[in-house]
């Protein structure tokens, strides 16, 4: 008994003995084998065998997240470590597209320049007589008409030309005034002093009489010559020019002040351009205008900007600027129709500018795209000023000698989401609710297999428990999910399992298009769906 007993306690104190090395094996093993890297401390090795240094980690998502130590988003996916060499520009708003897809999109840059904007001004107007030329012929006394010698409007008429021969009782007696007292000073011409003195005074207030009836010195000195009394009296033209308006007609009585003639002298004219309000500031007077009209399209005349008028129309919203021009030959003719181009240049001088194909602008704010390097694009925000020549001034935002995408800045829009690198501007930040109709902005669908946990009609969510996703690289995990329609919803329970298609909404956020029971065709559509839904 004793034997059994003492062969049974030394088997045992035999394995007791071989577990215990075995343990105390296993803890030197562990001891002595060196400890795996963690992710927190791995170094990826470089091409020349040297070890790169592990700044930190990104979100997997492409959200401006970082972390200084392994973790796991929302949706339990690892965040992405980034190395030295690796990490993006401090501005973090970089646009990277791969240099193959700038050469396919038809990328083109262009570099800053410093240079004056000079605009063209595009108007319309009407010539119109010269207002500083017209002269009225007037009688100031009254009188008849008893002969015309310029009886038709539009007639040619020379300085001094006779225009008519006209009666007047008025003239007649002024007429004999003037020789009686003319006759006066040749009786006296032996009297006093003061009398003589006194007769001359008389014949000057009587040829003054005649010449403040605007009696032409012509006719004053065959007055003076012949003697006699004339029954009529020539009226002449004071400048040469156009007759414009002629009411004179033979046989007619006129008053005084009444307008007879109207010429003017058409060697220059105006022009009243129509000038639109937003452009008022850049017209002065003194700046050269180009001018053609319909019935010479050949020629260009040129005139300069005299006056700008100072009130506007309010149902064109444009104001009148004077052109003055020369008139050649007569060609221009007034009430014609004009076409004017104004040369404004900026009184600045030279500016920074770009040209305006290279500006963004999304209403509220204006964006550039900066070439950095090749591929790589800076989305900067500008301040615009003039534009002229296809070109706008930029007040801030670039420098000269930067280079800006002035073609296919679009597509590079659409190519690297550029409101997502916005963001940290505060452009279109904002978050909306999945909703109907939601456009997938890459175009690139994913698909997946899971099983429904969780049902929120109201909101228009569902939480599935689904398998790896290739085509974004998802391990299996538990995520909720919004989706474009709640009809995709209808007759879903936890626990079912399903095939679902979902597509990016935003970056990093991510909503169900289809989705169907397993082993059955995915719904076409939203309202697909709901008609299947309808039938049951």
């Amino acid at each position: 008994m004793k034997r059994i007993f003492a062969t049974v306690f030394s088997v045992v104190a035999l394995a007791a003995t071989l577990a215990l090395g075995y343990w105390l094996g296993k803890q030197n093993a562990h001891t002595e084998r060196p400890q795996a890297e963690s992710p927190a401390t791995a170094a990826a090795p470089r091409k020349d065998g040297a070890k790169r240094k592990l700044l930190y980690y990104r979100n997997p998502m492409g959200l401006p997240d970082t972390s200084p130590v392994p973790k796991k988003d929302q949706m339990g996916m690892d965040y992405i470590p980034v190395y030295e060499g690796e990490e993006p520009d401090a501005s973090s708003t970089l646009l990277k597209v791969s240099v193959d897809k700038v050469q396919k999109l038809g990328v083109r840059t262009e570099r800053v320049t410093m240079r004056e904007l000079t605009r063209t001004i595009r108007a319309v107007g009407t010539i119109q007589v010269d207002e500083r030329q017209i002269h009225t012929v007037a009688p100031k006394f009254e009188g008849w008409i008893e002969r015309l010698h310029v009886n038709a409007t539009g007639q040619y008429v020379a300085r001094g030309q006779p225009l008519m021969e006209v009666y007047s009782p008025d003239l007649v007696t002024a007429q004999q005034e003037y020789l009686v007292a003319l006759k006066g000073v040749e009786a006296v011409k032996d009297g006093s002093a003061e009398i003589q003195a006194s007769m001359r005074q008389l014949t000057l207030s009587a040829l003054q009489r005649l010449r403040n009836w605007d009696i032409s010195d012509e006719e004053l000195q065959r007055l003076q010559k012949e003697g006699a009394v004339r029954r009529t009296i020539t009226l002449r033209s004071p400048l040469s020019g156009a007759v414009l308006e002629k009411p004179a007609l033979k046989g007619m009585r006129f008053m005084p002040g009444e307008m007879l003639y109207q010429i003017s002298n058409l060697s220059s004219l105006w022009l009243l351009a129509d000038i639109f309000e937003q452009d008022l500031a850049l017209i002065r007077p003194g700046q050269p205008a180009k001018i053609t009209v319909s019935a010479y399209p050949d020629r260009v005349f040129n005139g300069r900007v005299a006056f700008i008028y100072p009130t506007l129309t309010p149902e064109t919203r444009t104001a009148k600027a004077r052109i003055e021009l020369a008139n050649p030959g007569g060609a221009l003719k007034p009430a014609m129709y004009a076409s004017v181009e104004l040369l404004a240049g900026s009184s600045k001088g030279k500016t920074v500018a770009v040209p305006d194909s290279a500006v963004l602008d999304s209403g509220t704010r204006q964006i550039v795209l900066v070439q950095r390097d090749e591929g790589r694009f800076e989305p900067r925000p500008v301040k615009p000023g003039a534009r002229a020549d296809g070109y706008i001034e930029v007040l801030e935002g670039v420098q000269a000698g930067e280079v800006v995408v002035v073609s296919a800045n679009f597509l590079i829009d659409s190519e690297s989401n550029l409101k997502a690198a916005l963001g940290s501007f505060g452009v279109g930040g904002q978050k909306s609710p999945a909703r109907k109709g939601t456009a997938n902005a890459s175009g690139q669908t994913h698909k997946g297999d899971g099983t429904i946990r969780a049902v929120d009609l109201k909101a228009g969510s569902v939480t599935l428990e689904h398998g790896p996703i290739p085509t974004l690289r998802w391990p299996a995990m538990t995520m909720d999910f919004q989706v474009t329609d709640k009809a995709l919803l209808k007759g879903m329970k936890p626990g079912q399992n399903v095939e679902f298609e979902f597509i990016p909404e935003r970056p990093g956020e991510f909503v169900i298009s289809r989705m169907a029971p397993a082993g059955k065709q995915a719904t076409s559509s939203a309202s697909g769906a709901a008609q299947d839904h309808k039938g049951h």
